[in-house]
């Protein structure tokens, strides 16, 4: 048994849990961790909760609302990543942490396998399904940007589309990196798609490009320019979250991503359907060349005279070689003028002859019709009816005196049944209190009050 010590101090447990936070905070004070996330959690307080892992070792870390808030990453399992922050200890459960101010992506590899692994999820979904990319229209009456509303890219743009074609356009202002940008794209292109459609296609058609707000916007646009100009990974990153990306697969509205220079790639290019090298590209694929249209138009109009002439000619021969082998107009009138006396002839002779047919018809059918006859039979009809009627008031009356008969048989019957004709003979209805029927001396003996019911009136009797 081992002896205590009794001179030695006694600490409580919160100052030793004090001294030891004391010592590791002062043997460290800030420092920077390397290290891969594992077990990421978001309070719904907004303060987030992780371990930090390497292959021998794991330490916790907190990161305080404030400092999540302004991730420019989304931060999740399996990234390595550097930790800026103070070590420090947790006297609730005896442990040590780290508290990060400051976290960032141990590198462009990290970020990498970080987009690798979400295009591998996204894609295993059917996000980027070339099935589901929508064609792009040929002439779109609006076009919706979602870019930031300052800097080169919306005035390249304009430029452009002024140049080519100038179309009706309406820009969503976006932060286009950094904190809150990813949720402002998503934002914004799901509210360009909530917009009523168009009814009168023409109502805002107009020459030159025009720049609008989305809020004084009455319609949807018919084609989408989700743009900005180039950068680093981390600064494109926004249009690489998966809020963005799901809106983009989710657009009704066919939609040109342009993020970046040619080399650049995000994971929009692979859910949007169509996929521009850079903004002025998007501007390009968005609307043909509208002198082009013209010239092409006028084109067509040249070939389209040329074959109505060609058309009109070879028909006009032909009509002519045709015309060859007809008859004179003359002749063929001669043949159908003479038929036509010929007929005229014969209906004047027939007509006194059908008419004179119809007449003797007539007097035939006249002849056959006779009053007296009709009389006649009149008379023979109404003596038929006097016999019938006579038959049928024969018949109701043997019919009542049967029906009476067969009454007065059946009240006869009710009357021999009636057990007031019994008491009348001499003979009582025998009852008990309670009103049940007395049938045999048992039953009455059993009863010490009962009821007797003659002919003339009731009477009770008790034994």
């Amino acid at each position: 048994m081992t002896d205590f010590n009794h001179n030695q101090p006694v600490y409580s447990v919160s100052e030793v849990s004090s001294a030891l936070k004391r010592t590791v905070e002062d043997r460290f004070g800030v420092i920077r961790i390397r290290g891969e996330i594992s077990g990421f959690k978001a309070a719904s307080s907004g303060h987030v909760y992780f371990r930090l892992k390497d292959e021998n070792a794991v330490i916790d870390a907190v990161m305080w609302r404030g400092t999540a808030a302004k991730l420019s990453f989304k931060a999740e399992d399996g990234l390595e990543v550097i930790c800026h922050g103070k070590i420090t200890t947790y006297p609730g459960k005896s442990s040590y942490q780290i508290v990060v101010d400051a976290i960032e992506p141990a590198g462009a590899g990290a970020l990498m396998a970080l987009l690798e692994k979400r295009r591998k999820q996204l894609e295993a979904e059917g996000l980027f399904d070339p099935s589901r990319k929508k064609k792009l229209p040929f002439l779109p009456r609006t076009i919706g940007v979602v870019t930031s509303p300052t800097g080169a890219v919306i005035r390249d743009i304009l430029h452009r589309l002024g140049d080519r074609f100038g179309v009706h356009v309406l820009v969503w202002p976006v932060a286009v990196q950094g904190e809150g940008a990813a949720e402002q794209i998503a934002e914004a292109i799901n509210g360009f798609n909530n917009l009523p459609p168009c009814e009168s296609p023409d109502s805002h058609m107009g020459r030159g490009s025009r720049l609008a707000s989305p809020a004084g916007a009455a319609y949807r646009p018919d084609l989408l320019i989700v743009a900005r100009g180039g950068g680093s990974l981390e600064d494109l990153w926004a249009f690489n979250e998966e809020i963005v990306v799901r809106a983009v697969a989710a657009s009704k509205i066919p939609l040109i991503s342009a993020v970046g220079h040619e080399t650049d790639t995000t994971l929009i290019d692979y859910a949007s359907d169509r996929r521009a090298p850079t903004p002025t590209a998007a501007a390009e694929i968005a609307v043909p060349v509208r002198e082009e249209l013209l010239l092409g138009v006028k084109q067509l109009d040249v070939r389209l005279l040329a074959a109505l002439q060609r058309f009109l000619a070879q028909h006009g021969e032909r009509l002519l070689g045709l015309s060859r082998g007809l008859p004179r107009p003359a002749q063929l009138l001669d043949n159908a003028a003479q038929r036509l006396d010929d007929w005229s002839e014969r209906l004047l002779a027939a007509l006194p002859l059908s008419l004179a047919r119809k007449q003797q018809q007539l007097q035939l059918i006249v002849s056959g019709l006779r009053p007296q006859a009709l009389l006649v039979e009149m008379n023979k009809q109404s003596g038929r009816l006097a016999e019938l009627q006579q038959r049928l008031q024969i018949a109701t009356m043997r019919q009542w005196e049967r029906k009476n008969e067969q009454l007065q048989h059946a009240q006869t019957l009710l009357e021999s049944v009636n057990y007031q004709r019994i008491l009348e003979r001499g003979f009582a209805l025998v009852r008990t209190s309670a009103g049940a029927l007395v049938t045999s001396a048992t039953q009455a003996q059993k009863s010490k009050q009962l009821s007797l019911t003659f002919k003339d009136g009731k009477i009770t009797v008790t034994h």
